[in-house]
């Protein structure tokens, strides 16, 4: 693990590239929720990101229960609760704010398991963006149900205990730990869409998919489970949680903006505002250290 304070120029970008497309991805989930319901396209999205990429790339050196059970918490855990929520009990800008309190959840979990202390800067950091997305959730005008926010919620934990267990696995090529992962999330995921949805609505769902419904899921798999996750997994793999987490909380930024260009979500003052708290909080955790590590005069 690298032990240098705060993430390299390069390792920096990668995690803003990955948090812009995990950011972005809610309006997508939203357009391919518009035809498939939300366990058949969490169900679509880890089956395409399995096959047919396992054809050409080696199941990692990890043990199996070690890659099923990110595959589940992740699966069927995050996704499989996201979607079933941004169905019809919250907006996709909130779900983006809601799901990052993940972020306090990993570094929660990783201090108790690995003992890994928060520096105050890191509290600071932490303070200014939690302020950004109080703004934000004070302002949410009745867009998620009480079932909404705690779907969202159980995502967030899922996707926590998938960090902890991504990191349990030790370095490892994450695109193949993401992609042979994948292959456990299916089968808890299509049950419960049979449970919940029933074949009807799922055969109905994909025959009324159409060409941008199908592009939505190809995204989902290729854009936002290969590259988005295998990155993500990566980082946390090289640094410590208190450093890489925190870059999570660009994904309402991300999110909100996305969906009033997209969507036509209105951006009011407020969240302007709670986007510049957020970004002040990220670049405090960011910039900090590599400022504090320069030669003093």
């Amino acid at each position: 693990m690298n032990a240098r304070p705060g993430l390299p120029p390069l390792h920096l970008l990668l995690a803003l590239a990955v948090m812009a497309v995990c950011g972005t991805n809610f309006v997508v989930i939203k357009l391919a929720l518009a035809h498939l319901p939300p366990l058949t396209l969490a169900t679509l999205r880890f089956a395409l990101a399995f096959l047919p990429l396992a054809l050409f790339i080696k199941r990692p050196a990890v043990p199996l229960k070690n890659l099923a059970t990110y595959g589940v918490l992740i699966g069927a855990g995050q996704f499989g609760l996201l979607f079933t929520a941004m169905r019809a009990d919250i907006t996709p800008g909130l779900a983006s704010l809601v799901v990052q309190v993940q972020v306090f959840m990993t570094i929660g979990l990783s201090m108790r398991l690995t003992g890994e202390k928060i520096a105050p800067y890191q509290i600071a950091a932490m303070a200014l963006a939690v302020a950004g997305l109080g703004t934000i959730a004070w302002h949410t005008d009745g867009s998620a149900t009480p079932l909404g926010l705690l779907l969202v919620v159980g995502a967030a934990l899922s996707w926590a205990l998938g960090n902890m267990t991504a990191r349990a696995a030790g370095p490892v090529p994450m695109l193949n730990y993401v992609v042979w992962s994948s292959v456990f999330a299916v089968p808890p995921l299509f049950a419960m869409a049979l449970l919940t949805e029933g074949w009807p609505a799922i055969v109905a769902g994909v025959a009324a998919a159409d060409a941008k419904t199908w592009a939505a899921v190809v995204w989902q798999s290729v854009g936002n489970t290969m590259f988005g996750y295998a990155a993500w997994g990566w980082l946390l793999s090289q640094h410590p949680s208190a450093t890489v987490a925190p870059m999570a909380l660009l994904v309402p930024v991300f999110g909100l903006g996305s969906s009033a260009l997209l969507l036509g979500e209105p951006l009011q003052w407020w969240k302007i505002l709670a986007f510049a708290l957020v970004m002040a909080g990220l670049s405090l955790g960011v910039l900090w250290p590599r400022f504090m590590a320069k030669p003093r005069a």
